[in-house]
């Protein structure tokens, strides 16, 4: 993407913010609205919005921008949640700086959060997120779904990134994400369906940033994913896996007809990976 249409695709925020781990204040990037920036194109099987490119701003990927990410010492974490942790949480992330800076700086060793972000940056803010978001209290800021929520979409980067770049190995990082967010997803419905680690109400769970399926999404994507990218290996396990899926499924759909909380989209989505399981579990006896 070229850096003018870079620049009329986001702003920096005159009033800077103050990170609450390293206590360094930087300018958070902000998307323009409007003016046919988002050209909407097709959802995908994960709820995952595609954009045609526009002729003014070329390729536009909102998700980049996201998560809000300290440049200093890259603590990440979605804006209703980056300046609302406890100070044990944010010692805790300081603890951790060395080691995920590290860690992040091995996938991505040129990125760069005070100028306009690319893929690499959007892709890495939310490996950083996962990484951060381990230190948080299950009881307030539900992690577990958190941290698959930024798996799921790191994974989307990547492929992105893997698309645009396809001699950089960006592909095994997409695959590497997506069997952690089939992990992470199903652990966050087994941790909110046993009262362990509750979901909360006001989040937007996305799993895109065009709209928010709810909970809804959240059964739909723990089922598709388990489906997807699960383990193979220990058949048994993965048969009660599926078989967990498979109950989630059937509540999203039980209901019966669309309306406007439960579209159709996700009601046939849910139908259609319902079958698949089923068939597979019945290839299994």
């Amino acid at each position: 993407m070229a850096e003018d249409n870079v620049k009329r695709l986001t702003y920096f925020q005159k009033k800077t913010t103050k990170c609450p781990v390293c206590e360094s204040e930087f300018f958070k990037e902000e998307m323009h609205s409007g003016r046919g920036r988002l050209i909407a194109g097709e959802l995908t099987d994960e709820l995952h919005r595609l954009y045609e490119p526009s002729q003014k701003f070329g390729e536009v990927y909102p998700l980049v921008y996201s998560m809000v990410v300290c440049p200093h010492c890259l603590y990440s974490a979605f804006p209703k949640d980056f300046l609302e942790i406890e100070k044990d949480t944010a010692k805790q992330i300081e603890h951790d700086n060395d080691r995920r800076i590290r860690t992040v700086h091995k996938i991505f060793p040129e990125l760069d959060f005070t100028s306009p972000r690319g893929l690499e940056e959007g892709t890495a803010s939310y490996y950083l997120g996962m990484l951060c978001y381990e230190f948080f209290p299950k009881e307030i800021f539900a992690p577990s779904f958190k941290q698959g929520l930024c798996t799921l979409r790191g994974g989307w980067l990547a492929k992105s990134l893997h698309e645009r770049l396809p001699g950089e190995n960006y592909d095994y990082l997409a695959k590497v994400l997506y069997r952690k967010a089939a992990f992470l997803y199903n652990l966050a419905v087994e941790r909110e369906q046993n009262g362990e680690e509750p979901l909360p109400a006001d989040f937007n769970y996305g799993p895109d940033t065009d709209k928010n399926y709810g909970y809804d999404g959240v059964l739909f994507l723990a089922g598709l994913l388990q489906f997807r990218y699960g383990q193979q290996e220990n058949r048994a396990n993965r048969k009660e896996k599926l078989e967990a899926a498979k109950t989630n499924l059937a509540k999203i759909f039980g209901m019966g007809k669309a309306s406007k909380d439960k579209p159709a989209a996700i009601l046939d989505k849910s139908k259609d990976i319902y079958s698949e399981i089923k068939k597979e579990l019945a290839n299994e006896e």
